[in-house]
């Protein structure tokens, strides 16, 4: 049975997996996912701390070194 992007059990085929949309929609089945890794949450929080701390300038400049990057 293939799995999900967090492991959750899947159906292979088309007819199996709208049959179990439908269950969870109508609530007969919960769908319970596993919790995100510490590498998610760490890298997340590690964004969110260097967003603090850089300035506008700074980011600015990022932001257009990466827009030159894609470009050239």
């Amino acid at each position: 049975m293939p799995k999900g992007p967090r492991g959750e059990k899947r159906p292979a085929d088309v007819i199996g997996n709208a049959v179990m949309v439908a269950r969870i929609a109508t609530g007969e089945i919960e769908e319970t996912t596993k919790e995100k890794s510490g590498r998610v949450r760490s890298g997340k929080a590690g964004a969110k701390a260097r967003a603090e701390k850089l300035t506008g300038q700074e980011r600015s400049n990022i932001a257009r070194k990466a827009a030159n990057a894609r470009w050239e």
